[in-house]
This record gives structure tokens, sequence and C-alpha cells, in this order.
């Protein structure tokens, strides 16, 4: 203990995220850098004993792997169902089909982000299935992977924090109940408006899908997608090709064959939440059930009875032989491993940071609440932290567990009483923001797994855009903090993210000229080819 309280004295705690952060973004190497910011709070925790250390990173990677493991079996079934679909031509049937049906950059840019709209249930869920049916529609008119692991991640969390019937729209209510709201799902949706990251992002995701607007490094990833066919790589000299294992790809597969194992995934996931939180015993109405569920044993109850449905799919009608199907399983889960080393170290240093350690959270909530503030500024001063908080940490959900209970007792003096769903309303936005702009962050991890993205290609594309709409929200809610309301900080918070995003582009635009004539005849010369083909 005496280490732990030494730590909990300084500013040490947050050496490890950040430590990990830095040399990520600088090497472009995520294992190495996480690795490298584990032991080092291993190794602080320790009080500087390299035995200690070792002990501590395996203490805390095995309780992780405990409390996660059903996290890792639903990646594994999906992964399984992913190669299955895949083989069994779902997936091209479906491209094909879409490619008839989507006829621009725009269409197959706004299917997949209402696609992601849709599935608000569970980020995880999101991120993987979206990805999963959408990645040969996207790649088919040339947007880039980034574009796409952009896309998923955006439709992910912030859409996940607004919506009440989600695992964490529960997982939300249930801090603000413990934080003394008399109704926290009430007290949820009463921040909703106020969540001006959440909506800002989803405003920019519409604005990015409908025009020609490119700003940041995604620019160059789209200008290679569209002149060089090159999804990939950022350099114009290094085109990569895919080999997608089309000679083991079944001819016989169907939209169907697609459309089926996905909606099951979705039903039964539900009804899995349903179960799980309790409705079928009788002892909560269905939305209740959604707030007691234990999301990741719903996941894993919802995949694996998908996975059954396309056994019983494919098998009959000989889409799949049994032993290919069977080694679609094996090929799946190996397909996952590069997301299981990664997440299993973003889960270890988050464990690090946490309470039993070097408390990180701690630490940061500790100084917001004993540092003196104008009244006023207090929404926008919380949102920063928050940013900050998840951004170090990783996660969004730690962040509000930790910055709620915070946020509520501040907002408690008559100066202050007025402020709480402004503050409530910040900490959630801060907590996306931070972990979207995370590169440990296992929401990022996920997009990029989901969008076939190289890692840290998604977190540096996508930290210009989520940058610019925080930037954005940092004057909302200082508007806010001032008017007490959301109707005006959102309108100039809205204002001024257009405007930033047409500055930004004309800039870009003279920088790197993108030809979008190249893909309209590439995709006039493959059109017959593809109808053909289907």
């Amino acid at each position: 203990m005496e280490a732990l309280e030494a730590v909990n004295a300084g500013i040490w705690s947050i050496a490890p995220p950040l430590i990990a952060i830095i040399l990520a973004l600088v090497t472009k190497e995520v294992i190495s850098s996480l690795l490298i910011g584990i032991f080092a709070g291993a190794l602080i925790y320790s009080g500087g004993n390299p035995v200690e250390m070792v002990v501590t990173t395996f203490e805390v990677m095995g309780s992780k792997l405990g409390e996660n493991a059903n996290i890792l079996i639903f990646l594994g079934l999906l992964g399984a169902l992913v190669v299955v679909v895949t083989r069994g031509g779902g997936s091209s049937a479906y491209g094909n089909w879409a490619v008839r049906k989507i006829k621009t950059r725009k269409g197959a840019s706004l299917a997949t982000c209402a696609l992601g709209c849709l599935i608000f249930i569970d980020d995880y869920f999101n991120c993987l299935t979206v990805g999963t049916v959408m990645r040969p529609v996207t790649d088919k008119h040339r947007i880039s992977r980034a574009k796409l692991a952009y896309f998923l991640d955006a439709t992910a969390a912030p859409i996940c924090i607004i919506a009440p019937v989600s695992s964490w729209g529960a997982s939300v209510a249930s801090y603000m109940q413990d934080a003394g709201a008399e109704n926290g799902m009430a007290t949820f949706i009463s921040t909703i408006p106020y969540n001006l990251y959440a909506l800002l992002t989803i405003i920019m995701v519409v604005i990015l899908c409908v025009t020609k607007i490119q700003f940041g490094s995604m620019t160059k990833f789209e200008k290679n997608a569209i002149e060089l066919g090159d999804l990939h790589t950022t350099s114009a000299e290094d085109v990569q090709t895919e080999d997608l294992g089309t000679k083991e790809v079944s001819t016989k597969g169907k939209v169907y064959d697609l459309v089926i194992p996905i909606l099951s995934l979705i039903i039964f996931t539900v009804l899995a939440m349903a179960y799980t939180g309790g409705f079928f015993a009788g002892e909560c109405s269905f939305t209740e059930s959604f707030g007691n569920c234990d999301s990741a044993q719903s996941l894993v109850l919802g995949s694996l009875a998908a996975l059954v449905v396309t056994f019983l799919l494919y098998l009959p009608r000989k889409v799949l032989g049994f032993r290919t199907f069977m080694d679609s399983i094996t090929q799946g889960i190996k397909s996952m491993v590069p997301a299981f080393t990664i997440l299993i170290l973003a889960w270890t240093i988050g464990g690090i940071c946490n309470v039993d350690y070097l408390n990180t959270g701690g630490f940061v909530g500790n100084w917001v609440n004993n540092s003196s503030f104008p009244v006023f500024i207090l929404p926008v001063i919380i949102f920063i932290v928050a940013g900050f908080l998840g951004f170090s940490t990783g996660t969004s959900w730690g962040t509000m567990a930790i910055l709620i209970p915070i946020g509520a007792a501040i907002c408690t003096t008559p100066e202050t009483q007025t402020l709480l769903i402004p503050v409530l309303g910040a900490i959630l936005a801060g907590a996306v923001y931070g972990d979207h702009i995370s590169p440990i962050s296992d929401t990022t991890i996920l997009s990029s797994t989901g969008a076939g993205c190289n890692h840290i290609d998604h977190v540096s594309t996508q930290l210009w855009y989520a940058t610019v709409v925080a930037a954005c929200c940092v004057i909302g809610y200082l508007i806010m903090g001032i008017t007490n309301s959301f109707i005006i900080p959102l309108v100039v918070s809205v204002a001024l993210m257009a405007a930033a995003m047409l500055v930004l582009n004309r800039i870009y635009k003279k920088k790197y000229q993108i030809d979008y004539d190249k893909i309209k005849v590439e995709m006039k010369v493959n059109q017959p080819e593809e109808i053909s083909q289907s």
C-alpha cells in the first residue's frame, strides 16, 4: 500500500497512458507502445522493483482477461461468422447487389452511416457488424478504409450515448442514479440535447457523406483511394492489393445468405439482452432489462445463435460443406488475434491506471473537485477534463463512472444547481471525444478492425475530424454556461463547425487536387462486369 499512496500523491499516475499514446503516435506501432506503457505503470506502482513490475503486469492482465472473457469469445464467434458468410458467397452477392442499387460514393457513404445509426444497441456490435456488411460496398466505390473506420467509429459511441435503449444508455442511467438522481434514465434522456459532441459528430458525418469536403490527413487516403484504387496506404508509390481468397468463395451464395445471418445476430442479441436482464423471468420490463443486462454475455449468446442459424441455412443447400464450414470458424477466430492482442493490452494499461493501482482517474477527479472556477465555465472545464481522462485511459465508460459523481457533487450549491444537466452532458460528450482520439480505446480498436484499416492510420485520420468537433464544442459549452440553455450553443457550434470544415476544405483542396472523374470512369468500366458476375 505504500507504493499506492506514494503514486496517488503526485502526477506520475498519468505517465503510463501518456507514454503509450505518445509512442503509438510517433512509432505508429501499437503493441510495443502499449507494452512499454504497461511496464512503466507497473514499475511506478512497484516502487522501482523490476520483479514486482513483471508480477504486477501479469496479475492485472490475468484479472482483465477474466473480466472480459466474454468480449473475447464474442469477437472470436463474430470473426467466425464473418469468414463463414464470406466463404458462403453472401458478402460477394450483397456487394454485387449493392453495386447495382448504390450508384455513387455518396450513396455508399450514407448507407454505411445509416446502418451504423440503426445498430445502436452496443458499440462493439455496431463497429464489427457494420464494417462486415458495408466493406464490400465501400471498397467498390473506392472509399478508403480509413474513411470507413471513421464512419464506423462516428456512428458507434456518438449514437449509443444518445440512445436510451442501449447498453450505454442503461449504464449511464445507473451511474446517474448512483450519483443521486431521482430517476437515472430520465436524467440521462434530459442530457441528450446537451451532448454537443455526439450531436455535432453525427451532423459532421452527414456533411462528409453528402459533400466532397475533405481535410486533414484523411485527404491523402481519399486521394489514393479515388485515383489509384489504393484503399489502405498513404503512399502513392506503394499501392497494396488484397488477396480476398476469391477462389474459396462459394458460387451458390445469395444476398439473403448475408442478410439472414446479420438479422439473426441483431434479433438474438436483443433477445439475449432481455434474457440476461431478467425480462423473461418477469423481473422487469423490456426496456428496464437493457439496464440490467450483461451486454458481453448477451453478445456471446447472440453471435452463437447467429452462427447456428447460418449453419442450418448453408449446409442443407450445400452452400458450404461441413469441413469448409468448420475450417471457416477456425480461420475466423485466427483473424481476430490482432484485435485480441491489442484489446488485452489496452485493458491491462487501463487496469494499471485504475483505483486499485495508480488511480489515474482519482488524481484527475480530485484535481477538478479541489479547483475553484467561475461558475459559468464549469461545463467547458468538465468537457476538457473528461476528454483528457478518456484520452489517457482509453475508456469512455470509466471516465463517465469517475466524473458523473464528481459533476453531481459540484452542482449541489445554489450557484451551480442549475448547471447540473449541462455539466452531466459535458461529461458524456468529453468522455466520447477522449475515447475517439485515444489509440488505446477498445472502440477505436474495433472500428479499425471492422474496417480492415491500420489502427494508427484510423487514429491519426480521425483525430482531425474529432478535434474540429471538440473545438466547436468548447465554444458551445462556454455559451451554455452563460445561457444555461442548449439551443443557442448548439446552433453556434454547428455554424462554427460548418465554417471550419469549409475553410479546411479550401486549404487541403489546394494541397491535394482529387480527380473524382477517375472513379467515375472506373465505375462505368466495371459496372457491366459486376452485373454479369452476379
